[in-house]
């Protein structure tokens, strides 16, 4: 089993959460990737730079200036801080964007209505290069930077980054896709924690947005999530940082089906 892993949200900017998260994750048995976010910290970036920052359903609308930030946070600062408390934790670690290996080429979007600048949506996946790594045992870190093939960067959502390596590899794997975060899983209450589902199907997801429960990032992370779980993807599940690892009866979350 390959166990792909997103993590994302506060937990990424909070030291002391996500440290205990990468205790964890180092503990997890097996094959194992890690794509991670790093939004809050561009926007924070952003802000000091006073570049102003539009997002739409979850989605950065990313000019040229906006993509050095998020070029240096996510490849730069965050993915080498993730490695250097991975290797710390005797994690065989090794930082990557979509560039490196030609990882992961996008193309730039397309968009009838909304300029969105610098985006990429995933074209193709070296699948065979993480392949190899994952069999040596070292663990790919991946930010959500991927590049055109013609030379230019382009800024990726962390959840289909996760959803298209988790596809590519489970055409010779059983692979298990989580998306971590600060919830215990998908609310039925955004401000009750407890309120998770155990399950969520499409419809109810439907029901659910049409509502406006769930909005704003969750957006781009479910239909990600959906997606999946029409592939070959043997489970896809939404839960809390703190049960990355966990299997079984002792896992909580949301079960995408």
């Amino acid at each position: 089993m390959v166990h792909v892993i997103k993590i994302g949200g506060n937990i990424i900017d909070d030291a002391i959460k996500l440290d205990d998260f990468l205790n964890r994750f180092a503990k997890l048995d097996g094959p194992k990737i890690l794509i991670h976010g790093g939004g809050k910290l561009a926007t924070s970036v952003a802000k000091n730079l006073n570049i102003e920052q539009q997002i739409i359903d979850g989605r950065r609308i990313t000019d040229a200036e906006t993509l050095k930030i998020t070029a240096m946070v996510y490849a730069g600062l965050v993915n080498k801080t993730i490695v250097a408390k991975l290797q710390s934790k005797s994690c065989n670690a090794i930082g990557l964007s979509g560039v490196d290996g030609n990882c992961i080429q996008s193309v730039k979007r397309n968009h009838p209505t909304i300029d969105y600048g610098w985006v990429g949506d995933v074209e193709s996946i070296h699948a065979g290069f993480l392949q190899n790594l994952i069999d040596n045992r070292i663990v790919p870190v991946i930010s959500p930077i991927t590049h055109d093939g013609k030379g230019n960067l382009l800024n990726t959502n962390a959840d289909t980054i996760a959803t298209e390596v988790a596809i590519a590899l489970s055409e010779t794997n059983e692979v298990n896709l989580r998306f971590c975060f600060e919830k215990l899983g998908v609310l039925t209450n955004p401000e009750v924690d407890g309120s998770w589902l155990r399950k969520l199907d499409k419809k109810e997801y439907q029901s659910l947005k049409e509502a406006q429960i769930i909005s704003k990032g969750m957006l781009p992370k479910l239909e990600n999530a959906f997606k999946a779980s029409e592939s070959k993807i043997t489970r896809v599940e939404i839960c809390h940082a703190d049960y990355a690892s966990e299997q079984g009866e002792s896992f909580i979350g949301t079960l995408i089906v």
